[in-house]
């Protein structure tokens, strides 16, 4: 029985094995890379289209309680509603604590 004895590898094949390797790793961090980064970019852009949402509905309650405390809907509910009505001087009362 004759034993064949391996051939060696040639000198830079190990180390364009290891380049090999470094390159692959690379592209596929970079894939990875780029798709986390549209997922969060995206996760952006959903949460701003949410902030101007709210803020525009934050502004339309700004504008509906002003309307709903405007002195002159709250004078005009008094008069109408309660039957209130401004004193007469003679009709003030001044108390002393």
């Amino acid at each position: 029985m004759s034993r064949r004895l391996a051939k060696p590898l040639p000198a830079g094949s190990l180390l364009l094995l290891l380049l090999f390797v470094g390159v692959l790793v690379s592209a596929l961090s970079v894939s990875y890379s780029a798709h986390v980064h549209r997922q969060l970019l995206n996760a952006l852009f959903a949460e701003l289209s949410e902030r101007d949402k709210l803020q525009a509905e934050w502004g339309r309650l700004i504008l509906e309680q002003s309307t709903w405390t405007a002195h002159s809907r709250i004078e005009n509910l008094a008069v109408g509603q309660m039957q209130m009505r401004i004193p007469e001087p003679a009709e003030v009362q001044l108390v002393q604590p």
